[in-house]
C-alpha cells in the first residue's frame, strides 16, 4: 500500500461534467454518420434505427473510441478537460486493456438500474462507480487543498 498526497479521487459532479463533454463530442461524430446513412426523413421521424449500420455506429464505434482513449491517454476527452485520469486501484499505474474492457462493459451494468452504479460514485469512499469496482480502477486528478489523499492497494 502507498498513499499519494498529490492526487485526489474525482467525485460525482466532476465526472458528470466529463461525461457530458464526452457525450456531446460523440454525438457530433455519430449523428452526421447516421444522418448520411438513414437520411433526414427517417432520422426526423423518431423511428428507432435498426440494422447492422446502427449497431456498428451507435454501439461498436463508441466502445472502440472510448477504449482507445483509455488505453492511449488513460482518459476520455471529458476527463482530460477536468484533469482526471483512470488508474489501477491497487498500483496507481495505467490499467490493462482487460481492465478497460471490463470497465466499459461495467458501464452497462452501472446504467441498468436507474444509473445507480454511476450515482454510487457520490457515496463511495474512493469515488468508484460499479464499473470501477468491477475493473479495479479509480479516477484521480491532482489534489486540491483540503481533500483526502489517494490510497492505493487498500
Amino acid at each position: 500500500m502507498f498513499i499519494s498526497t498529490e492526487l485526489e479521487y474525482v467525485g460525482f459532479w466532476a465526472r458528470v461534467w466529463a461525461s457530458l463533454i464526452d457525450t456531446i463530442l460523440m454525438m457530433m461524430v455519430i449523428f452526421p454518420i447516421l444522418f448520411a446513412i438513414y437520411g433526414r426523413v427517417e432520422m426526423a421521424s423518431g423511428v428507432t434505427l435498426t440494422g447492422a449500420s446502427n449497431i456498428l455506429i451507435s454501439y461498436i464505434l463508441p466502445a472502440v473510441v472510448v477504449i482507445i482513449f483509455w488505453t492511449t491517454k488513460n482518459a476520455t476527452p471529458g476527463k482530460m478537460v477536468i484533469g482526471a485520469t483512470i488508474v489501477d486501484a491497487e498500483t496507481g499505474e495505467p490499467p490493462s486493456l482487460k481492465q478497460h474492457v471490463i470497465r466499459y462493459i461495467g458501464y452497462y451494468l452501472s446504467a441498468i438500474i436507474f444509473c445507480l452504479g454511476f450515482i454510487w460514485v457520490g457515496f463511495d469512499r474512493k469515488k468508484q462507480g460499479w464499473h470501477d469496482k468491477l475493473a479495479g480502477t479509480v479516477v484521480v486528478r491532482k489534489k486540491n487543498k483540503g481533500t483526502e489523499p489517494v490510497k492505493f492497494g487498500i
